[in-house]
């Protein structure tokens, strides 16, 4: 397998990342569930078709489907290189030598077809021989048996198709399957392309999911938003250790104020307390004032304690959070 299948090279790579986010992409548009058949296609060559479809086969393998990647580029198909299996028999093959019952069935038999990939759930059926008919194979009984049986043994079938603007297989194919993604290349795709190619996938029934921009490239900007999304996280750190601190210092303040207060009427408790005369003793209601202030300072006192214990809790932990 070549080192191009990054998804299944380097799984925890960026590039990787952006390849499942696809595939999350491509599940929650097919919100029926009826999506079982996807083609990949593109302009021109070299706008990375076949590397955006082998990184995405390999994705929804790893996701736990059962994945069969078929390459349907019967000209220069080079699925069996990027995955290192043998180049035939493949497709062009089994659609030339099979034949269609009068009850629908083929008379070919896919096994010998249909080969193993390194990647798990991971299955692929190559181009084959280069056949002088490629585009009347595509529209042929045979075809349209073939995806139908495949459908069956699989959770999705994935085509990596010819370049559009070059033949016209892909816009065949594109009819015969649920939906189409397109890939362009970042400043050499034309938007006129494009738009020809969006209109004849249209005009024939095809559906389009989307459209793959390839060949972005990294540069500075990617660094710069990475830079100015970590200095944001900073600053939102510093805003919240901030207004943590001025908390702590209402809270503080209050407890003060209070342990102020507590202390005024402690002064005025005992300062009643020592006026109170000998003969002054026998009159009850007095006794009852005094002793319901005393009562209320020891009251004042055990709040003052439970507070200041929850104060260095909340210290505390404030101090853990800062250091976190």
């Amino acid at each position: 397998m070549k080192k191009e299948v990054i998804a299944q090279k380097n799984p925890k790579s960026p590039i990787s990342e952006i390849f499942r986010t696809l595939r999350t992409n491509i599940q929650f548009m097919d919100i029926n569930k009826k999506m079982k058949t996807l083609l990949v296609t593109s302009t021109f060559a070299g706008e990375g078709k076949s590397w955006t479809t082998s990184n995405l086969a390999v994705t929804f393998a790893q996701a736990g489907k059962k994945v069969i990647l078929v390459d349907a580029d019967m000209r220069k198909g080079r699925e069996y290189q990027i995955f290192d299996v043998a180049p035939k028999p493949g497709l062009s093959n089994y659609l030339s030598q099979a034949e269609i019952t009068d009850d629908g069935r083929s008379t070919e038999s896919l096994e010998k077809y249909i080969q193993e990939t390194e990647v798990e759930n991971l299955y692929m059926i190559t181009a084959g021989s280069v056949p002088p008919n490629p585009s009347e194979l595509l529209v042929s009984a045979q075809m349209i048996n073939l995806i139908e049986q495949l459908k069956a043994l699989c959770d999705i079938v994935i085509f990596d198709g010819t370049p559009c603007e070059l033949v016209a297989d892909s816009i065949i194919l594109s009819r015969l399957v649920d939906s189409t993604i397109i890939v362009t290349s970042y400043k050499s795709t034309k938007k006129e392309s494009l738009d020809r190619i969006i209109k004849n996938i249209k005009n024939v029934g095809g559906k389009i999911a989307g459209v793959v921009l390839n060949k972005v490239p990294a540069g500075n900007r990617e660094y710069e938003y990475y830079g100015a999304h970590t200095s944001n996280k900073m600053a939102t750190k510093k805003t919240v250790v901030k207004k943590i601190d001025e908390f702590n210092e209402r809270v503080n303040a209050n407890i003060l104020e209070l342990n102020k207060e507590l202390e005024n009427n402690n002064n005025i408790v005992n300062n009643e307390a020592n006026n109170v005369q000998p003969n002054e003793g026998n009159n009850n209601t007095e006794n009852t004032q005094i002793q319901n202030n005393a009562g209320e300072n020891v009251q004042n006192t055990e709040f003052l304690d439970k507070t200041n214990e929850i104060l260095k809790q909340i210290n505390d932990y404030i101090d853990n959070e800062k250091l976190k």
